[in-house]
């Protein structure tokens, strides 16, 4: 790789630490401060929702200005330092609202940071052919190296009390370890890393913008191939995210040990590593709809493993050996999302990286981020349903 691509690439292990961290120990340390007679799963849901919302009506317009000439950088920068600072102040309140809205604001920043940056992808790579295993590349380093941090974060957490630091204290401790290392790996996406792809400035800014916006809907809607790969994208990254959201809770309704699904996890992001770089390298000799067809035929698997892991514990309440068989088949579903998780997300990053102008990147990648963000509400919905409805796991 080219030394623009390394740098790309690093920004993922930066910030794939913070996104490790929130699905595990942020929600954990929320729940710990909560008052125990409300309800934080559903307050935790609601500033969930919020965060959501809030970047996905933002980033078109934001993306837009950010495609102007010399502002992609700022706006990267702007996002992580916002990001980075909330982070490491997080566990100074000691009241869960106060810490929710601060959370709220540094999740927004990440995931804001996340599309300027995969709008850089098509300025860090030294042509198109490279999209597909560079944005790979960034997938595969950001699932191992996220996993430094949070291991170091695990051990003050779970073993911190041999050294007089409280498992509460030690997440705290996490929120300024992950913000550093965050901030650390962004350091040479901003001095390696040039904006190449541009809009000239012009006048009547906000003006130019909006009808800027309002042409890029037209755009995407008569562009057949990019508008049907965005339904596409849509629906199947819904799937993805779903399994990622409930899988641990999931596990714990089933009586899983905790301890083994966090493991599990881990071995996650471990095996998602190589499995990333091998979909990169495939891509250009198979073809990138291909891959993504052939993950999304395994993430099926996945759901029929998952399916048979609860349906084993209904047929045998209370066996050991059921137990037994059901916590093997969650690592077996945590191998396989590990196969091709990153795959299908940096493939996905890429093919679409493809279809749209580079020098308004920004602000597709923003319609891009609205797609992903509120495919994530349907699936933990239909979830929740079913469970409801049927009274079943």
């Amino acid at each position: 790789m080219t030394k623009p691509e390394r740098s790309w690439v690093l920004y993922d292990v930066g910030n794939s630490a913070y996104v490790l961290l929130a699905s595990t120990l942020i929600p954990i340390y929320f729940s710990a401060i909560a008052d125990p007679n409300s309800s934080a799963v559903v307050a935790w849901g609601y500033a969930s929702t919020v965060a959501s919302l809030v970047l996905a009506l933002l980033m078109p317009f934001l993306g837009s200005l950010a495609d102007l000439k010399g502002n992609k950088k700022k706006f990267l920068a702007g996002t992580i330092g916002t990001g980075a600072v909330t982070l490491a102040v997080m566990g100074i309140p000691s009241d869960a609202m106060v810490f929710l809205v601060i959370y709220v604001v540094s999740s927004v920043m990440l995931n804001a940071s996340l599309v300027f940056y995969d709008a850089f992808l098509v300025d860090a790579a030294s042509s198109e052919e490279r999209y597909d295993e560079v944005s790979s590349q960034g997938y595969a380093w950001g699932y191992i190296g996220s996993c430094v941090p949070f291991i170091i974060c695990l051990v003050l957490v779970l073993f911190g009390e041999n050294f007089g630091i409280g498992q509460l204290d030690g997440i705290r401790i996490s929120f300024v370890i992950t913000a550093v290392w965050w901030l650390a790996f962004s350091v040479p996406i901003w001095r390696d890393v040039h904006q190449t792809h541009y809009k000239p400035r012009e006048e009547h800014l906000f003006k130019n913008t909006i009808a800027g916006l309002v042409g890029t809907c037209k755009k995407i809607f008569h562009d057949r191939r990019l508008m049907m790969f965005m339904l596409a994208f849509f629906f199947y990254i819904d799937g993805v995210n779903t399994i990622i959201s409930v899988s641990t809770s999931y596990g714990t309704t089933l009586g899983l040990d905790t301890v083994g699904m966090i493991l599990a996890l881990l071995v996650t992001q471990v095996v998602a590593m190589p499995f990333s770089i091998l979909f990169g390298k495939l891509a250009g000799k198979v073809g990138s709809i291909n891959l993504l067809c052939g993950a999304v035929g395994i993430y099926f698997v996945i759901t029929v493993v998952g399916f048979f892991m609860g349906f084993n514990i209904e047929q045998s309440p209370g066996s050991e050996s059921a137990l037994a068989l059901s916590q093997g088949l969650f690592w077996c579903m945590a191998f396989l999302v590990g196969t091709v998780q990153g795959g299908i997300q940096a493939l996905s990053r890429s093919y679409f990286g493809k279809l749209v102008p580079a020098d308004r990147s920004n602000e597709y990648f923003g319609f891009f981020d609205i797609f992903g963000k509120f495919a994530a509400v349907i699936g933990p919905l239909l979830v929740g349903l079913f469970t409801q409805f049927t009274g079943r796991d």
